[in-house]
């Protein structure tokens, strides 16, 4: 089994950025992920991230990618299961692949997007159910699809459709949209049918998703509409399971940290020393990507500190206890 200085879960901008912090430190560093991107991939163009007016979000991925790959971090493509200690400055960070030990762990895996929760969601995931457009769009070139949402990214993923797929629907359960106006202007310039004051009861098909199952929120009536593809932008959600007897939550499910990233034991205001963690997943009130990565540096320059003892000194945790 592989030993790194520090594992970090998750590769948004909080996490490729403490991995290029971390690495320039000279720490063996390891990034664990299901994706490369985070929720920079749900959106089609980032504005004002400091050097770019806007950018195209994949663009800025790719960037990042590349930057943290010329400093020599690994990066490897798995779903984490559970992180625990299992020694004096040792964690061990379990996958669906592997295991990895570590003497410190930066958690930076974000939030996931929110599912509808409906029969035939899970079955077709990937099979006609996406929950980024960007990813998954290019697939359902010249075919019917509709997106579910009233928000900005339900916007944004509307308008990129319009412009490949052969029909474009968006289902929203209000009659009104959270969306920014002018965005909401754009998409119904491009052609975009509306279906308002409408649910997604059931998604259908075989091998692939042929059709969804819609009930007025008003009448009950349901009726059937035949799409290839379906985009869930319904928001999203910390995934707490794997950390909730690692680290201390908010009521949010959000890891409390302190300002320098530090974490704390479970139902406890004792910092849980070697666990560190930034961006969407903390209780850092501002979610904006520059704020993750500024995090996220924080996040490794302390993990760096904890390892070689510097301002950590005094601090003792009884592991055994803890795993």
């Amino acid at each position: 089994m592989k030993k790194y200085d520090v594992i970090i879960v998750g590769a948004g901008p909080a996490g490729m950025t403490a991995g290029i912090f971390a690495s320039r430190r000279e720490l063996k560093t390891l990034i664990v992920t299901d994706d490369i991107g985070g929720q920079m991939l749900s959106t089609t163009n980032i504005e004002n991230y400091p050097g770019f007016k806007k950018i195209e979000a994949l663009e800025l991925v790719k960037r990042l990618e590349d930057h943290v790959r010329h400093f020599g971090v690994e990066i490897v493509r798995d779903v984490v299961t559970g992180v625990k200690q299992t020694g004096e400055k040792e964690f061990t960070v379990f996958s669906k692949k592997n295991k990895y030990k570590s003497k410190a762990v930066i958690l930076a895996f974000g939030k996931s997007p929110r599912a509808l929760g409906v029969p035939g969601e899970k079955e077709f995931s990937g099979k006609g159910v996406s929950y980024c457009a960007n990813c998954d769009g290019p697939m359902f070139k010249k075919m019917p699809v509709a997106v579910v949402g009233g928000g900005n990214s339900a916007f944004e993923s509307a308008h990129y459709m319009a412009k490949i797929a052969s029909k474009v629907y968006l289902i929203h359960r209000r009659n009104e949209f959270r969306a920014f106006e002018s965005l909401v202007k754009q998409v119904k310039k491009l052609g975009v049918e509306f279906i308002l004051n409408t649910e997604v009861k059931e998604m259908k098909g075989d091998k692939f998703l042929k059709s969804l199952v819609l009930e007025d929120v008003n009448t009950h009536k349901r009726r059937e509409l035949q799409v290839s593809g379906v985009f869930i932008e319904i928001g999203s959600e910390v995934k707490s399971e794997i950390i909730k007897d690692l680290v201390k939550l908010d009521e949010s499910n959000h890891v409390v940290i302190d300002d320098k990233c530090q974490t704390f034991y479970p139902n406890s205001n004792k910092i849980r020393p070697g666990v560190f963690a930034a961006g969407d997943i903390t209780s850092v009130p501002f979610k904006q990507i520059i704020i993750s990565a500024g995090e996220g540096a924080k996040a490794a320059l302390q993990a760096y500190n904890y390892i070689h003892d510097i301002e950590t000194k005094g601090i003792v945790a009884d592991w055994s206890t803890q795993h």
